[in-house]
């Protein structure tokens, strides 16, 4: 017996996306590219939500 959802179930599509911050190892913070701290600009979190370092930490409006 096959579950109900593999039937339905695809692969999440792949999006070429490019953050307009870099992790700086250390400030250990996301910056931005004209070196302000990524997550002071209000206008980039409202656009995206979270920035998310290689370390894998996230910034969440909903902590």
């Amino acid at each position: 017996m096959q579950p109900f959802a593999l039937n339905y179930a695809r692969p999440a599509a792949e999006l070429e996306v490019t953050t307009p911050y870099v992790y700086d190892s250390g400030m250990q913070l996301n910056v931005l590219r004209d070196g302000r701290i990524a997550a002071r600009d209000h206008a980039l979190l409202r656009e995206l939500g979270t920035t998310t370092s290689t370390a894998g930490s996230k910034t969440h409006f909903d902590d």
